[in-house]
This record gives structure tokens, C-alpha cells and sequence, in this order.
């Protein structure tokens, strides 16, 4: 039996009204425009009527949409291969060697049939990763914790950018714990890039002594990026979301490393961001404890980044000595220029 895989484009209407059919037969029903925008390049395997039988996708170092259908195949597993092997030679010539899968708990055993190591999971799904430079070459990069810690902790931020709320969070901890480490979300879907946002936050906890700031590297990206295209319900997705990310973070960040407790900000006005912080005091502890503390306030109002981003865009900068410390403000005076024309290009302020 002589199989072909091709390229499939999903900008022509007749190819996707295709893809998206097979995938229903094979009970994937979610193209939500979040899930099916990001894509790159997406693989069709054909049998020798010219029947798609297995298709996958590429979105940046994701491999998502994996299906293959049984009927036929010479050999139990064949199609699901070639289909990986495929998709993984694809993205070897665009030079990416290190691939994650998020996908359905009962494909564990498949992928890690064929090299992929399962990072964590959940009841409803997982995430796997292949390739370098992986989880402990990641592990083996960051600041290493003093011989003589006592207790240590850790905290996750986007800092987009960073105000006196993250400030507060840091000075928090690092008053209870011995050593604190402070993770940057690494992603550039922000309106302040990843190196802006390490370097806000490196500059403005330089005098707190027992900080240190990391670059959350491939392991702590915003939990809302976790693909989850084959759950048909959205709260569900964010639940699985959530909960895959707190998983992820305990197995392989904070237990490796010794990390004891995380802490995290109040959320009074995001619905989303407060069922993550339920996500992460329902499965981080015991083994690592949840401080959650209660936001700073400015006149009455928490202290928000997104606030920030309004008063940018709204040219108020007046309004910002009182929710940003004064290496944030020297920055961003200093790039105002740059930051108003990010704005101006139509660059994405909400979230987080």
C-alpha cells in the first residue's frame, strides 16, 4: 500500500471544510480561531484513492491536531508515524530540534512510543516534549539555590510591565523566605517584549538580596497558550489548562528544585486568572505551599498592569508615578517613542 503526505492548506476553503470533516470523524470538533489561527503548516496523509487518513499540524514548536484514521492501515500505528515523522522533519529544516505535543491522555503511550517524554498530565490530557534543549538542560540554567537556604519560594509573572503591585508580591516573599526566584514569562505576544520585561523586573528587585530572576523559558508561557483543541467545551479547555500548567510547575520546576511555597497576587477582576489560582492551591500543596496575597492598592484600586497599558494608550502618563516604581517609569520614558508606536500599529494591550 502506497500512502503520500502532502500539504494541506487550510487557507483554501475547500482543503480546511476537508480537514476539519476528518477531524470530526475522528471526534476532534474544536477549530476555535485561537486554536486553528496559530498554525504554521498543516500535513495530510493520503491513501491510494486519494482518501485523507491522517493529518497533523505545526503551530511555532507545537505539533497539534494529530488524527489518523485505522481503516485500512497495513499496520497498526503506521499512519501515526508517519505522520509524526513527517511533521518533526519539517520543523528540523526550519532549524526547531525541541517539540512539545498537547494532546489526549489515552495518546501517552503512542508518542512516548516513539522518543517523547510526558511532562505532566491530567485526568482530560497532557503535555510531552522531545528533543534539546529540554527540561533539565532548562533546570540545570537557572540561578542555583543557596547551599544554606532554608525556606525558598518562587513566583510566575508576565510583568507587562512591572508595577509597584509586582514589587510588593517580591518584597512579600523575600521577607518570608530565605531565597525567592522569580520566573518571566517568556513570550512575545505582549506590548512589552520578553527582554524589556526580564530587565524591568531585574532593575526594579536588584536591592532586594535574596532575589533572583529567571527566564521562564519554555515552561512557564502563559497557561491561556496551552493548546487544547481537542476538549469541545471552553471551560473545561481552561480548567484542563490551568490544571496542566500547576502540574507542569510542580513536577518539574518546583520539586526539582527544592522550591517550598509559590506566591501569587488576589485576582478581584479577572474570572480566568482567579480559577488558576484555585487550580494552583488545589494541586500544588502539600509538597509545595500556596501564599496567596492580597493585591496593592492605589486610592481604593488594585494595582494593575493592564491599567498601565490603558494609561499608555491613553497618552496618561501622568497617572503612573503612583502605580509604577521609578525604574519602570525611567524605562518606559525612555522608549515612550517606541512603545506609543507599538500601540499605534495595533499592538494588543489587554490580557494580562
Amino acid at each position: 500500500m502506497v500512502e503520500k503526505i502532502r500539504d494541506l492548506y487550510l487557507f483554501s476553503k475547500a482543503s480546511k471544510k476537508q480537514w476539519m470533516a476528518f477531524l470530526e470523524e475522528q471526534g476532534v470538533v474544536d477549530f476555535d480561531q485561537a486554536e486553528v489561527q496559530p498554525i504554521d503548516q498543516t500535513l495530510g496523509l493520503y491513501d491510494e484513492q486519494d482518501q485523507l487518513v491522517g493529518t497533523g499540524s505545526i503551530a511555532g514548536q507545537v505539533i497539534k491536531y494529530i488524527a489518523v484514521s485505522h481503516a485500512g492501515e497495513e499496520h497498526p500505528g503506521s499512519r501515526f508515524n508517519q505522520i509524526v515523522s513527517a511533521l518533526e522533519s519539517d520543523l528540523a529544516e526550519k532549524g526547531c530540534f525541541h517539540l512539545f505535543v498537547f494532546t489526549k491522555a489515552t495518546y501517552q503511550e503512542a508518542f512516548e512510543h516513539i522518543g517523547f517524554r510526558t511532562l505532566a498530565k491530567t485526568a482530560v490530557g497532557l503535555i510531552l516534549e522531545k528533543g534539546t534543549p529540554n527540561i533539565e538542560q532548562y533546570r540545570a540554567s537557572l540561578p542555583k539555590k543557596p547551599v544554606d537556604a532554608g525556606q525558598t519560594a518562587a513566583i510566575v509573572m508576565n510583568a507587562n510591565p512591572f508595577t509597584k503591585g509586582h514589587r510588593y508580591l517580591i518584597e512579600q516573599a523575600a521577607q518570608e523566605n530565605d531565597w525567592v526566584m522569580v520566573f518571566v514569562v517568556n513570550q512575545d505576544v505582549s506590548l512589552f517584549k520578553t527582554t524589556e520585561r526580564m530587565a524591568m523586573v531585574q532593575k526594579g528587585s536588584e536591592d532586594i538580596a535574596n532575589v533572583v530572576v529567571a527566564n521562564g523559558g519554555d515552561y512557564m508561557v502563559s497557561y491561556l497558550l496551552f493548546p487544547a483543541y481537542f476538549i469541545d467545551d471552553r471551560d473545561q479547555a481552561i480548567r484542563f489548562q490551568t490544571a496542566l500548567d500547576a502540574e507542569l510547575f510542580k513536577q518539574q520546576i518546583a520539586e526539582p528544585l527544592g522550591l517550598s511555597a509559590r506566591y501569587i497576587g488576589t485576582e478581584p477582576t479577572s474570572h480566568t486568572t482567579a480559577l488558576y489560582n484555585q487550580q494552583l492551591k488545589k494541586i500544588l500543596p502539600p509538597q509545595v505551599a500556596v501564599k496567596e496575597v492580597p493585591r496593592l492598592s492605589q486610592d481604593g484600586q488594585a494595582i494593575s498592569a493592564r491599567t498601565v497599558r490603558q494609561a499608555l494608550k491613553d497618552q496618561q502618563l501622568s497617572s503612573l508615578a503612583d502605580l509604577l516604581p521609578e525604574t519602570t517609569l525611567d524605562f518606559i520614558k525612555t522608549n515612550q517613542e517606541a512603545i506609543m508606536e507599538r500601540i499605534a500599529k495595533g499592538q494588543q494591550i489587554h490580557g494580562n
